[in-house]
Order: structure tokens, then sequence, then C-alpha cells
């Protein structure tokens, strides 16, 4: 029997349409393969969203993706909205959604390709065999704390705002994810906060600590945040899987991408209890290259994999769309974000004909 989900899409702007067209193609012959039926939306977010709707989230696309089985976003934002006040600014719409869909656990894995390796601007001896899994926290801390905002002193000075804060629940439900992440990969959990000056951070590692109770089979680590960055540059393969709160997770997640040499091939899904979970890649709407069939679809593609094995719970479907990205790889394609001596350069839509090929093999 064919199992049909809905799937909202959204393009968003810069290179997104592009990126997501060929994904879409990716995923309609998997599911031909899978006796599986995709019904997809698309619906408006970012700065396509503030052309159209004068809001960088329209509440008919919260509401459409709110009744779906699965959301597949593609990138937001552009020079074109930069000067826009912050609450009208693409970045708000896609703020909006995960506070929307309450999706408060993003996982972004960070994998070395071996045939990217070379593509990386650490040392071979460095990143070879890294394999790592940043839980960030997605809901709560600096992002989303009460009061923020610019504010008029008695003397007339203005003073910028932004308060970083946490629940024990909020701490406890990440640190969960985290803990069930790690025992289905390396069984190595560390904890990345700034318990040395920041209050809030000293809650939060104490609240870890008192959740590894029940996961006495993980080894339990912690990190001041700056130290942190230091070991993903300076020894990666020390790394499993990292816990993290909005702030510290944003940056370090970064971090990570770019241990693999472009950040045009990570994806990331965020997660919540029971609702449609978000699927994007971590890089950017690349304005400066839209248009012009440049862009690397490949982070796309490997969110559209995220979707099928954590958001459709369809391992096997996934699998096989991340070996074809595997494969095309293993053929010498490259986009140019990874293009290396001997490797044949193509563009967008090529690289998305070549992973169709793979995939009907």
């Amino acid at each position: 029997m064919t199992k049909e989900y809905s799937i909202t899409l959204l393009p968003g702007d810069g290179i997104g349409p592009e990126i997501l067209s060929v994904t879409v193609e990716a995923l309609k012959l998997i599911a031909s393969q899978f006796n599986l039926k995709f019904n997809f939306q698309e619906a408006l977010i970012g700065g396509s969203a503030i052309d159209t709707t004068g809001l960088p989230l329209p509440e008919e696309t919260l509401t459409i993706c709110k009744q779906s089985d699965a959301v597949l976003l593609a990138a937001i934002g552009g020079y074109k909205w930069d000067n826009l006040p912050r609450h009208q600014r693409p970045e708000t719409g896609l703020l909006g959604i995960r506070e929307g869909l309450e999706l408060f656990a993003n996982l972004r894995p960070a994998t070395i390709f071996p045939q990217l390796i070379d593509a990386s601007s650490l040392k071979r001896e460095v990143i070879e065999g890294v394999d790592l899994m940043v839980v960030r926290e997605l809901t709560g801390g600096i992002y989303f704390g009460k009061p923020k905002g610019i504010f008029e002193t008695e003397t007339g000075e203005k003073r910028g705002v932004n308060t970083m804060a946490y629940t024990t629940s909020e701490i406890d439900r990440i640190a969960k994810v985290a803990f069930e992440t790690a025992q289905k990969r390396g069984g190595k959990l560390c904890s990345v906060d700034k318990a040395n000056v920041l209050d809030v951070s000293q809650l939060w590692r104490d609240r870890v600590i008192s959740m590894s109770e029940k996961y006495p089979d993980i080894e339990l680590s912690h990190l001041y945040v700056d130290n942190a960055a230091m070991q993903l540059v300076r020894s990666p393969k020390q790394f499993d899987t990292i816990v993290t709160g909005n702030l510290f997770g944003d940056i370090l997640s970064d971090i990570a991408a770019m241990l693999t040499g472009s950040i045009g091939m990570l994806p990331s899904a965020s997660l919540g209890d029971g609702k449609p979970g978000l699927f994007e890649p971590v890089h950017g709407s690349a304005p400066d290259i839209a248009g012009q069939d440049k862009a690397n679809p490949l982070a796309q593609i490997l969110s559209g994999a995220m979707m099928l094995r954590y958001g459709l719970n369809e391992p096997d479907a996934a699998s096989k769309l991340e070996n074809a990205v595997f494969k095309v790889l293993d053929q010498g394609y490259r986009t140019g974000d990874i293009m290396s001596a001997g490797m044949t350069l193509v563009g967008c839509k090529a690289m998305g004909e070549a992973l169709l090929t793979v995939i009907s093999e």
C-alpha cells in the first residue's frame, strides 16, 4: 500500500528555489521506488513573503506548515532586505516558524566526505574521520529571551538589551534529545556552556549533569564555549555529539560545518514533540550567485534525506538518497564551492541530473 505524506515547500530567497527544485525531483524519484507519495505544496517565507505580503512569515504559511507531515525549507534573506527594521527582516520569519512549530531541537551533522577531504582548509590528518553531531537548543536562549530591544536611558543614551534565559524544562528536553542522539552514535556527549561567568549556563550544566543519571551508558563531558570553538578546529575527532544552547549552537555548528570544506554540503533537522519537523541546509541564500545555475544543491538534498529519516521514519529511502550523493561525488562531479583539480565542474541543474541518473540505477 502506498504511504502518502504532505510536504510543505518553502523555497525562500536567493538560490533557494533552484536547490529546492532539484531536491523535489530527487524525492519524487525516490518515492516511486519505495511505494511513497509526496503531496507537495509551496508557501512563502522570508524576503519573498515580505515582497508579496509585507510579512516575513505570513499566518497562512504557518497554518499550512502545521497541517503538513514535514516542512522542507531552502534559504532566506539577502541584501535587498538588510535595512528593514529587525521585526520585518527575513530572519524574523525563520525564528517565527521555529517558534510556531515548537521546534526546540536542531540537529546539525558535520561529516567528512572522503571525496572532499582536500577541500577543507585544515590538514588531512586533523579532519580525516570526523563525524560529529551538534544538537542545538532552538527556541530559547538569547534569541527569544525578554526583555529585548533598543531603549533610551534617562540620560538620553541608547542601550541595547537581549536576555539569555533558560528554564529547567527547556534544558531537560534538549538534553534528553542529545543523550538519545549520543546513544545512537558513539556514546559520547559534550555539553558546551559558559558556566564560569553566566548564571544561565550554570543552571544548564547542573541540569545536564542531573539528566545524565538516566543515561549511564553515555560518557558526559563539559567545555566552555570558547574552548569548544578552539577544540573543534584543533582536534575535531574528539567529538561525537555536542549539545549546547541557541547562541552557542549557532556559532559552533557553523564552525563544525567548515571542517568539511564547504557549508554547502551540510543539512539540518529541527524537531519538536510530535510536530512536523523543519529540514533545511545550513548555508544561506547566496544572493550573489542566485539565478546563475552555480548553487550546490547537495545540502538541500541531504536535508531531504534527513526529512525522510527523522521526519517521516523512512530510513531505507533516506539511505538511498544519501548513497546517491556519495556516488555522484565518487564520479567526480563538483559544483564551484567544492571544485578541485581533476574533477568535473557542473552547475546546480547538472548536479541534479547526475543524481537522478544514480538513483535510477
